[in-house]
Parts: C-alpha cells; structure tokens; sequence
C-alpha cells in the first residue's frame, strides 16, 4: 500500500448533519482511510489515506449519494526538453493529493491539471520544481507571446554565438578533402571549445542535474555526457601528448555537437510558435476597448467595464468587442476566422453579432448579450486549448517508451565502450564511439511527434469552423465508418417553406397573392414562408378586412371583397368542400410528409381555390456531405423523430437508404450502440433530444446555431451550420493521424538506424548531432505541413 497523506475534498450536495454523517460513513469504509473529519458549514471533508485511493474515496462520495466538485489549472513550464521531461512533471503532479488527472504538453509546454480539492497553485508550482523545471501560472496571452519571443531572441544569439566559437575548429576537417591540411593550434582549440561547453552549454548541464537529482534521464543528461566525455578526452590527450607534437583532440566534435544542438532548440522553438498560430490568431480577435453608448453619447470603455444589456456603438471595419444582438442599423459581418464563413453575414435588428467578427459597411448598435469567458469567441480558444493540451490515446505508448528510452541509450553506450575495448580498439576510438551513441539518441523528436500533429490539425480545422474538443477525437474520427444524421437542423434548415403549390385554375402568383393578403400580421409559423414567397415573386398584396383567426382550423378574412379562408383538412371538411382536382396531389404530398393548407373561398358558393404544401427544406450543403461520405465508402443513415413520409422524402433526395424515423429521443442513443456493433459510428445533431445519441456514439458531431447541451456532448462542434463541414471534419482527422504516424515513424527510425551505426564505429559524433537536431526538426516541420490543409471545394 503506498504512503498515506492528507486529502482536503469540498463536497457538495451536504444539507444537514445526518448528510455528513454519511459522507463520514461512507469514507471510514474506503480501505486504509483514517481521521475522517466531515465539516458542514464548510463542505470540506478531512482525511488521511493512501496517496493512491483518491478514485476509491471519490466512488464512495458518489455512492453516498453526493459529489466532488472538480476544477482545473493551466501552467506554463518552462525547462522541458523531451518526452521523459513531460512524463516526469505529469507524475510528480500526479502524486498530490487532490490532482485527479494531468495533462502535460510537451509542444505547447502547458500541464493541465483536475483537482477534486483544495490544492494550491503553489503546491503544483513546488511539485514541478522538486521534478526540476520551472512552472508558473499563464500569463495575459500577450505577454505569454512576448516572453516566447524573448527566449527566441536569447536562444538565436547563443546559436550565433556558438557557431562562431565553433566554425574555426570544424573549418580544418572541411578543409581536408580538399588537401589543405591545417590544424589550430591546442591552447586555440581549447579557447574556442570551452565557453561553448560550459558557456552556452551549461543549461545542458543544468538540467542534467536536475535530471539525476530527480533520479531520471532526459535528452539534456545525453548531450551532457557525451560532449562532456568528448572535451574530456580531448584534455587528456592534450596532456599526455609528447612535448612537441600534435596530439589528436575531440574539441571541435563536442563544440560542434552543442552548436548543433543549439540550432536544432531555436528551429524547434520557432516551428512549435508556428503550431499555437491558431490559438494566438483568436486571441488577437479580442478587442480590447469598446465604444458604449450612453445617454445618446459615445463614451470610450474598457471591455471589464461593460455588463449585460449595455449598448455600444460599432463603426465601420470594428471588430464588435461583445456578443449582442443587432438594436439599430443594417450591415454586413466578416465572421471567417471566428466560423470560417467566407462570405459576409448580413445583420440587421434583431440579429445576432458575435465578438471578434469585423462590422461591414454600416454603423451598428448593438445590446450586450453575453460577456468575458461565456462569449463565443471564449469558448472556442478555450475549446481549441483544451483540444490542443489533451493527450491522443497513441500518446501513451510513445510516453511508456519514453520513460526507459534514455536509461536503455546510457546502457547502449556503455557497452559500445565495453564491446570497443574488448574488441582490442583503444580507449580513444571507443570512448568516440560511446559519445556518438550519446549524442544521436534523440528522446526529444518522440516526444514532440503527436502533439505538434495534434496542435496543427486543431489551430487550421478551428480556422474553418471545426472545433475540436480533444485529442481522443481527432484520433478516433478517421476511423468512422458510418455517419447518423439527425434531420432538422442537420440536413434540412429548421424552418418551414412552401415545398408545392397547386392553384385550380393555374394562376399560382394570383393564388399565392390571396393567401399573402390573408396572412399579413399573423404569427401563425406558416405565415411567415406565405409571405416569403410573395416578397421573392414581388408580389403585391391586398389589405384584409375582418382578420380573424380560426382556433384549431387557421385563418379567416375578407380580401378584395371575397370571403376567404386558409387552413387544414378540418377547415375542409367543416365548409363540407371536396379536394376534387387536387386529391392526388395532396395524397401524394401528405405521404412525403408536407404540412397542407387549403385555400377556399366561403361565399355563397363555397369553392376550394387551391393548395399549399409545406415542408422543411434541404440545406445546400446536404447533397454535397452524403455525396463525400459515400465516396469514401461511409454508408449513411437519417435518424429522426419526424413522421416518416417526411424522412424518407429527404432520404431519398439526399441518396440515404436507411431511415429510422418517429424514434423517440430516449431511443436515439440506442439506435446508435446497435449500429456500433458493426463499425465507428458518427453521430451529427444540434438539438437537445440528440445530445444522448451524441455521447453515445464514438464520435458526436454539434451543428452549429444548435443548442450549449448539443456542443456540450459532442466532440467535434461545427461553428456553422453546414453539413459540407461533416466530411471535412473527418478529413483533417484523417490528414492529422497520417501525420501522427509519419512522426513516429520517422522518430524510430533515426534511432533504430543511427544508434547501431554509431555503435558500430560508422558516425562521428558532429554527424551524430546533426541526426539528433534533424530528427526533431523534420518531425515538427512534418507537422507544420498540415497548415496547408483545406477542405475540399464546396465545404468552405
């Protein structure tokens, strides 16, 4: 059983004493637990445990019938090199008590960390610091940006420097294949060796310390020995040499081999800034001052300063600085970066603006609807980090190597020594050989080969709309095989439209000018798409006398001296009228199931005018998703609560064959775990009777306009209500795994090849450094490529 520590738990839901005596209970059972103190005016609960029995103690909270509230923490660390740096800060944040889980990041240098508990930032702080590195609370994004841009500027010069200090002694062994044969001399080399060393080599050994105190190994403990051994040498055979001659030094391998090194840390560096583009892209989106609007004046704030149901003014090309709705003015909205609209939006009263978007051409005043950490623009940086710190399922693999990676290198390197001098080579040729082994291992490129793949594929999917909530989804997504769509609001717009209309005596515009008339001021939902099609026709319509609604029939009114009525087949009936001509028709559309609406005129010869059909209608993206997906052998399926004449008329338009209509939404969720049963199942919806399918399926997919519980539930969430996005999100999956996997690849390899040939006698240590700053490099580069991703024409 492991140590046993102290656990401070908030608990929630506690409203009495007979509550914390069953919490105190419930917790006494948990093996090994001792000192239960429950606190009731606090909600804390105090106890000693083992340091491992957090999950048994929260398993006993929640059968007792209350909860541990959880909360979260960002740190930036500073200090880490390769995988096993990251695996070493997530363990010795592990061990709090309280840290339900840890993320760290070795590409964006972020830990993320669940607390169940009172755990201090500065606890966390002092854990990462035991370990060896440096950790402190993000900063304002702008100033994060600055301080990377200073390390930039101090890792460029020691480079420069380092080269310099290096050129001279590398210049004789380019020189030899020329026949030029000259040497510096000793006390030269050594000059020029040694503040490249100890110098602008000594964070090398700074974190090789920190490394051996924490009883670990990272890629710095490589360099550290290997260039340390080879300067080493170099000293010994300076001073052994005879007076007078020319001993043979390692001082420019070990220069050299840092320069490299060096070289391959600020590349890295500049190429990781590259992958948090995207997140650093929405940040600068966040206005900073806002123009309120108060007593008829404009008055300059800070955006702290406003609150909920304030005005402000946005000028022509402003970005709006909150999300509000539209109070005054008609214009156009740029909303590419934020949904990845190429088009702009047009906005007029009553629409809603969201914050980050650039205003048109017109003067806007708009009221604040939600502000700080709640807007959209938030949500989605918080999304795309959240994405961006969570660790890909292959991940752990690659860390499970990482943690033996580097002792397995130090033993590799000790018997090449061994295995040289046994071979009768001197302790010169072998201990070269050794260092090359030391100097080409490169733990780091493992280490940055998902992650980078993982921060490029979100920062350019979140560039076109598709927000990725974590890295379990990326992955998983390219292996879909089928795809669930839900019906309204995913395939179809949501809101009703005249799908047919049939006019008795062929006149459809005098038909459609009669109903318009009829349904001027009416709020009936089939008003409004009447009235469309007249705006659309530019047709003019009629005043209506003796408007008067028809409860439970439809609508009534005199238009142009004719008594007319519009509403359903009870309105029909009730006038004792026939659908004579029309009977077909209606049957007909009735079974694809339209919404139908009569127009008869009640004189004293009552007549039936003609008929409406009304249907939701297909979005223009629809046809072009289901066309994608079958081409890439996805077999799709419509799952819906609609009737099913309704379902099936989209199914048919959009080429689905299998359709489950009139499923209650208790049944949704599963309908799809039995369809999971024969492959990776997607599920796509935006409402709140979807959300159960959508965690119930291995990847949820939220429309955008859908509801919070919708995006709450799914793991992929498309800022624009486009279905043409579905098999693009999928696409930058795929694209991204495929990149996961070269990186590994490539990651291998260099190891898999370059350390026997080192071992082998066949690379010098300066070709050995070149490997190992290469390897890492090209991994990121790799990565990087994916910022030339789009989607295929059609889906922007």
């Amino acid at each position: 059983m492991s140590k046993s520590v102290t656990f401070d738990l908030p608990i929630s839901g506690m409203t009495c004493a007979s509550c914390a005596g069953r919490v105190e209970r419930a917790l006494s059972k948990v093996s090994g637990a001792e000192n239960v103190s429950v606190n009731l005016a606090t909600e804390q609960v105090r106890l000693q445990a083992p340091a491992d029995s957090l999950p048994a103690l929260l398993s006993a909270v929640d059968a007792a019938g209350y909860a541990v509230p959880s909360a979260s923490v960002e740190l930036a660390i500073d200090g880490m090199t390769c995988a096993s740096c990251s695996g070493r800060v997530e363990k010795a944040l592990a061990k709090l008590p309280g840290v339900a889980s840890v993320s760290v990041n070795l590409a964006s240098e972020r830990a993320h960390i669940e607390l169940l508990g009172n755990v201090s930032t500065d606890a966390l702080v002092a854990a990462v610091e035991k370990a060896g590195y440096a950790a402190h609370t993000l900063h304002h994004p702008q100033a994060q940006v600055d301080q990377q841009q200073r390390r930039l500027v101090r890792e460029r010069w020691s480079l420069l420097l380092a080269i310099a200090l290096s050129s001279p002694l590398v210049l004789p062994m380019l020189l030899a294949p020329f026949g030029v044969h000259w040497m510096l001399p000793a006390w030269a080399q050594f000059a020029l060796a040694t503040p490249v060393q100890f110098i602008l080599g000594a964070r090398f050994y700074v974190a090789a310390w920190k490394a051996v105190r924490a009883r670990a190994g990272n890629m710095d403990l490589l360099v550290a020995l290997g260039t340390s051994a080879g300067y080493g040498l170099s000293l010994y055979g300076w001073a052994s040499a005879a007076p007078g001659a020319m001993p043979h030094l390692y001082f420019e391998a070990s220069a050299v081999v840092i320069a490299l090194v060096l070289l391959g840390k600020y590349l890295e560096s500049r190429a990781k800034r590259q992958t948090a583009g995207a997140i650093r892209a929405l940040e600068a989106l966040r206005p900073e001052r806002a123009l309120q609007w108060v007593d008829g004046s404009e008055r300059d704030v800070a955006i702290g300063a406003l609150r909920v149901g304030d005005l402000v003014v946005v000028k022509p090309g402003e970005r709006f600085p909150v999300d509000g709705a539209v109070v005054e003015g008609r214009s156009h909205a740029d909303e590419a970066l934020i949904s990845g609209e190429s088009l702009p939006v047009p906005k007029q009263p009553g629409d809603k603006v969201t914050g980050g978007a650039i205003n048109g051409e017109g003067r806007l005043l708009v009221r604040t609807g939600v502000l700080g950490a709640e807007t959209v623009l938030a949500r989605i940086i918080r999304m795309v980090e959240d994405a961006q710190a969570a660790k890909a399922p292959i991940q752990r693999l690659v860390d499970k190597v990482s943690q033996v990676f580097v002792p397995a290198v130090l033993v590799l390197a000790l018997l090449t020594l061994a295995g040289w001098l046994l071979a009768g080579a001197s302790l010169e040729v072998a201990a070269i050989d050794a260092v090359a082994v030391l100097v080409i291992a490169c733990p780091c490129a493992l280490g940055l080969a998902t992650p980078t793949a993982i921060m490029a594929g979100t920062g350019v999917a979140a560039r076109y709309g598709i927000l990725i909530k974590d890295a379990e989804a990326l992955e998983r997504a390219h292996q879909v095989t089928a795809v669930v769509f839900d019906k309204t609001g995913t395939l179809t717009s949501g809101t009703p439209r005249i799908a047919h209309l049939a006019a008795l005596d062929g006149d459809e515009n005098a038909l459609l000018q009669l109903a318009g008339a009829l349904q001027r001021g009416s709020e009936h939902p089939l008003a409004k798409p009447v009235l469309d099609a007249c705006l659309d026709r530019q047709l003019t319509l009629a005043p209506v006398q003796d408007s008067r609604a028809l409860a439970g029939r439809g609508i009534a009114g005199t238009v142009l001296g004719r008594d007319l009525a519009l509403g359903n087949r009870r309105l029909l009936d009730e006038s004792g009228l026939q659908p004579g001509e029309l009977a077909d028709s209606a049957e007909a559309w009735e079974a694809e199931g339209r919404t139908l609406s009569w127009l008869i005129e009640r004189g004293p010869i009552p007549a039936v005018l003609g008929l409406f059909a009304f249907g939701d209608t297909l979005k223009p993206g629809a046809l072009h998703a289901v066309e994608q997906l079958s081409k890439r052998h996805i077999s799709t399926h419509l799952l819906t609560g609609d009737n099913r004449g309704s379902a099936l008329a989209v199914a048919k338009a959009l080429g689905i064959t299998d359709v489950y209509a009139e499923v209650l939404p208790e049944h949704k969720a599963a309908k799809v775990v039995e369809l999971k049963r024969h492959g990776v199942v997607a599920m796509v919806g935006d409402g709140i009777n979807d959300a159960p399918a959508l965690s119930a399926a291995d990847i949820g997919i939220a429309m955008g306009g859908g509801t919070d519980v919708a995006m709450h539930a799914a793991g992929i969430t498309l800022m624009r209500g486009d279905p043409r996005l579905i098999p693009a999100a999928l696409d930058i999956s795929r694209k991204t795994y495929a990149k996961i996997r070269q990186n590994l690849f490539w990651a291998f390899v260099y190891n898999l090849i370059g350390i026997p040939l080192a071992a082998f006698g066949m690379l010098n240590p300066v070709l050995a450094g070149a490997a190992m700053a290469l390897s890492s490099v090209s991994v990121v580069s790799n990565a990087l490529l994916l910022k030339l991703w789009e989607p295929e024409p059609g889906a922007e």
